[in-house]
This record gives structure tokens, C-alpha cells and sequence, in this order.
């Protein structure tokens, strides 16, 4: 994947003030809805953002500290790495739902939560609107950033922005299916 360096900072920033939107939305649901199941294994609508909560308490660091370190300037282009666009790419959700296990700590369920989740999940939202405009100083080609499962493997800095906002649309749009269907 090839797109313009300043069109995918747009579409990404895009992306994650809808998410904010849809959290602060969530605020005015009752505690009963949010913490409602589908299933006695499957996740609620807090359980789902907590996951998220968990995955951007490693990569919200973690890319701040690439770009503070990054001595590489802007590109016009993000060319996408392979292994970058496969993680990113498998994380958007699908029309026919691709379910994936997820590792036993970033697995909230039966969690007791409240609506401080969704507090944290605002805060490192703008935190992450404020790492996308500092992005922009810096080569998403050439800034690397190591993944949660291992630091071994390090992923282009578009891709590991493109990797942790489209696994929050995954999971907003599990939420948005909780609370639908539950109907509480």
C-alpha cells in the first residue's frame, strides 16, 4: 500500500475522533449496558474497550518514544511495509466477522468496570490525535516501532499507527453489536 504521508495522518486522525465521539456517547449509557453479554464468553461493551484500554498503554508509549528519538524528517509518501500491512490489514473488520483470539492479558472479560474505562479510553485517544500530529515531523517509512508481542519484530510507524486504530474500529464496531443487540 502507497498513499500520500499527509492523506493517511488525515484518514487516521479522522478515524480516531470518531472514536472519541462514540466513547463520549457511551457515557450516557446506563452501567446494566455496558456491562451486558451476548453470551457468558463473549464481551461486553466496557470489556471491549478495556481491551483497547490495555493495548494502548504499550503502543501509546511506545510510539511516542520512537518519534521523540527519530532523527529521520517527513516523507511525502508512507509506503507500507509487508508485514506492517498484513497486521494493519487483518485487524479491519470484515462483512463476515473474522474472529481471532486474543493473548490471555489484553482479555478483560469478566472484569469488574466501570465507567472509568471509558475515561481512559478518551484520554489515550487525544493522546494518540497528539502523537499522529507529531507524526508528522517525522518518516513513517523510516521511524520503526516494536510491536506488543515482541520486541524483536519492528513495524514502520504508519503501520503501527494504521495496526492500533484499525484494531480499535474492530472493536468499536464489537461494542456497537453489544449494545444493539442487547437492546438495554
Amino acid at each position: 500500500m502507497k498513499i500520500e504521508t499527509s492523506q493517511l495522518l488525515q484518514q487516521l486522525t479522522t478515524q480516531v475522533k470518531s472514536h472519541i465521539q462514540y466513547a463520549e456517547s457511551l457515557e450516557k449509557q446506563s452501567q446494566k449496558s455496558l456491562n451486558a453479554r451476548l453470551t457468558p464468553d463473549s464481551w461486553s461493551v466496557l470489556e471491549c474497550i478495556e481491551h483497547l484500554n490495555r493495548y494502548g498503554k504499550f503502543y501509546l508509549p511506545e510510539i511516542e518514544k520512537r518519534i521523540n528519538s527519530s532523527h529521520s524528517g517527513p516523507e511525502p509518501q508512507f509506503k507500507s511495509g509487508l508485514l506492517g500491512n498484513y497486521f494493519a490489514e487483518s485487524m479491519l473488520p470484515k462483512a463476515k466477522l473474522n474472529r481471532m483470539k486474543t493473548f490471555k492479558n489484553m482479555n478483560p472479560i469478566h472484569s469488574k468496570l466501570d465507567g472509568s474505562v471509558l475515561q481512559i479510553f478518551i484520554s489515550q485517544q487525544n493522546k494518540l490525535l497528539a502523537l499522529l500530529a507529531d507524526a508528522e515531523k517525522v518518516s513513517l517509512n523510516k521511524t520503526k516501532t516494536s510491536i506488543s508481542i515482541s520486541n524483536l519484530i519492528k513495524l514502520k510507524l504508519g503501520d503501527t499507527f494504521r495496526f492500533l486504530i484499525y484494531h480499535n474500529e474492530r472493536h468499536i464496531q464489537q461494542a456497537q453489536r453489544v449494545l444493539q443487540t442487547t437492546g438495554l
